[in-house]
């Protein structure tokens, strides 16, 4: 039995599907093996990675699962890499992040291997990691760092944030309570995975419910709405520009074709919106199209999420909701002091 939670959750559903992903469904029993394997062939003769920062430009589906479940089972730290970033970014988060090893979906590799070149880094494969036999795997601390994510960098370079096991597992615990998770959920994934809005708002709060996360090869308008028609989904998460974009190309459909898709997402329980304020615009045409109040809420990569609108009760517009069981906010003037409930502050 292993010593990470999310590896022991994911052990109690071998048999349940995990991940949608290339046109293929992936057990928890079929994830499993798969990290096993990258865990055992990034440990190479080693017994430990003893938080060696590995970085992988991998893209969603089942192999990035794999890849980051791997990294931790074999004790190091996931470093996820953007997709989209260019070759300058890449090697300024390689260099900042202290990575020792590399990792690419084939497709991807020839993208980052100037930055192995220069870095003299490992360059591995993941079709070549995924066909390693398994060996026998550390016993890491809920405690030990687990992940490093990089900010935005709105007012500077980027800053890498580092989380251990124990953080990630609040933030997940905090929100599968928050937002009702079950293993019964499925929910569609059309966000990076290099952020938190992806990572663990999304991915790690399915595999830990025991629920099943679809990936699509790319976002598209009519494949997304497709997906949410079809009524086999129960929970979708964006961002705000994402729900324009489909708003947009409902407005754009037949009224026949409308109204199929709208009531096929009454079955749908949550829909949320995050990582960048909503318009009230956006909200209350979402509503008409849909018939749901999209849930706001409030995190940033430094502390995972913070706040958020009631799954059930009132949601107002323009709010971000109330602090989640696990976090204590409070507001503040300049110089740091805290403010009554009626003074406006910073958090």
């Amino acid at each position: 039995m292993s010593s990470l939670e999310l590896i022991r959750r994911a052990e109690q559903h071998q048999q349940s599907i995990a991940l949608l992903a290339e046109g293929k469904s992936y057990t928890y029993q079929e994830l499993l093996a798969a990290s096993a394997q990258v865990a055992s062939g990034l440990l190479a003769d080693n017994n430990d990675l003893e938080t060696a920062r590995v970085g992988f430009l991998v893209p969603p589906g089942f192999s990035y699962a794999a890849c980051q479940w791997g990294i931790w089972r074999a004790g190091g730290i996931a470093v996820p890499l953007g997709l989209q970033h260019p070759l300058p970014e890449l090697a300024y988060v390689v260099e900042d992040a202290g990575i020792s090893t590399l990792i690419a979906e084939p497709a991807w590799a020839e993208k980052l291997a100037p930055v192995a070149e220069k870095y003299s880094l490992p360059l591995l494969l993941t079709d070549c990691l995924l066909a390693e036999s398994t060996s026998r795997l550390p016993v890491v601390s809920h405690q030990r760092q687990a992940m490093m994510l990089y900010t935005s960098g709105t007012t500077s370079r980027p800053k890498g944030v580092v989380t251990t096991h124990a953080n990630i597992q609040a933030q997940t615990e905090a929100l599968i309570e928050a937002w009702g998770w079950t293993a019964g959920d499925q929910i569609l994934h059309v966000l990076p995975l290099h952020h938190i809005h992806g990572i663990i708002n999304i991915l790690t709060c399915a595999l830990w419910a025991g629920a099943t996360c679809e990936f699509l090869p790319r976002f598209e308008e009519q494949t997304v709405w497709q997906r949410l028609g079809s009524g086999e989904l129960s929970l979708f998460m964006a961002v705000p520009t994402i729900y324009n974009k489909l708003i947009a190309r409902w407005q754009s459909l037949e009224a026949d074709q409308q109204q199929q898709l709208s009531s096929g997402c009454a079955g749908m329980r949550l829909m949320v919106s995050g990582s960048a304020a909503l318009p009230v615009t956006t909200l209350a045409a979402w509503k008409e199209i849909t018939g749901h109040v999209l849930l706001e809420r409030y995190g940033m990569t430094e502390i995972g999420m913070a706040l958020s609108n009631p799954l059930l009760g009132t949601r107002v517009a323009g709010h971000v909701g109330q602090p989640l069981s696990n976090m204590e906010v409070r507001r503040v003037d300049e110089s740091g002091q805290a403010l009554a409930d009626d003074v406006p502050g910073e958090i």
